[in-house]
């Protein structure tokens, strides 16, 4: 019996090693998100990250927000010091790759991008924002479902273990929650795409889809957006000026049986980046498009209800906003 086990954990190991040979490819030197990620397959060796590896990455990325363009001189030797070639194009790039994470920071070159990748047939992750619009949203996962494309967009965030835990009924029925993030205002991109999509990200984990409408009032140090789902539950996102002190990340979800739960804070890029990793080996998208879709459409209706005094706007007319445009 000792010789089958010892016999079939080598066969085992030897499997693992022939399927665990994918090259992965980075789109995007500008965020912190691909220096993290990259350390934890090539660097520091992660066994949660065994069989990955960062090979290849092409630098751009934003050109014009000076946020994420004053990180290329930093990054792209670090990159190299991993071991990673750079190449001067995603074209390039993908003659290289089984997979591919897009981590551009900024979200407007994300739709044409993510059309390239579409266009190869690889598996591919977008890093927040998913674009900088919903329009553009909108055409993005009109092209993937075109491309029959293999691809999901997340935050971190969505990764905090309490918030997985009320996703997958551990806490049984979810009767609301709040969650909260800091927010920053970035003018190239629509209002809360840029940041406070960590705290909506979470809110749609804890929730599910089915939001409505949308109320969104704010203050110079917060903004506050009610969204009432079709159940009749509301789902609350707060997001704090970055500046205010104590601003973390954070939750509360109301459960039916346990009464408010802690959701839990940031927990790090490794979460996010072991659900990537899974998805490019099995290929089953843990985050549909319709999903990340509705998620934008909540944002975006904060953004016109805040506009108009917070008024209610319904996620339909936004969205049928964006696809007439």
């Amino acid at each position: 019996m000792k010789k089958l086990a010892l016999l079939a954990s080598v066969l085992a190991a030897v499997a693992w090693g022939e399927e665990a040979a994918m090259r992965i490819g980075v789109i995007g030197c500008d965020t912190s998100h691909t220096i993290a990620f990259t350390e934890m397959m090539n660097r520091k060796c992660d066994p949660d990250c065994a069989g990955f590896k960062v090979t290849a990455a092409y630098q751009w990325g934003s050109r014009d927000i000076v946020s994420s363009t004053n990180r290329y001189p930093k990054y792209i030797p670090q990159m190299e010091a991993m071991g990673v070639k750079m190449v001067p194009s995603i074209a390039d790039l993908l003659k290289e790759v089984d997979a591919v994470l897009l981590e551009t920071n900024d979200g407007r070159p994300h739709l044409e991008q993510a059309k390239e990748v579409f266009a190869s047939g690889k598996p591919v992750f977008i890093d927040k924002p998913v674009t900088a619009t919903l329009a553009d949203a909108v055409k993005l996962v009109e092209a993937g479902k075109a491309a029959h494309a293999k691809w999901f967009c997340s935050s971190s965030l969505r990764y905090v273990k309490n918030a997985q835990k009320a996703r997958n009924g551990a806490f049984g029925p979810i009767r609301g929650a709040t969650c909260w993030s800091p927010e920053q205002f970035e003018p190239t991109q629509s209002e809360f795409f840029w940041y406070a999509i960590h705290a909506a990200e979470p809110l749609f984990t804890i929730m599910g889809t089915g939001c409505a409408e949308v109320r969104c009032t704010g203050t110079a140090t917060e903004d506050v957006a009610v969204g009432t789902w079709k159940d009749g539950r509301l789902g609350i996102m707060r997001a704090f000026n970055y500046k205010r002190k104590g601003c973390g990340y954070g939750g509360s979800i109301h459960s039916e049986h346990y009464g408010f739960v802690d959701m839990g804070t940031y927990e790090g890029y490794k979460p996010l980046l072991v659900e990537i990793l899974k998805f490019f080996r099995t290929g089953v998208v843990p985050v549909s498009p319709e999903e990340t879709l509705e998620i934008y459409a909540f944002l975006e209706a904060a953004t016109q209800s805040k506009a108009k005094g917070g008024a209610a706007v319904t996620l339909a007319e936004v969205l049928a906003k964006a696809r007439a445009e």
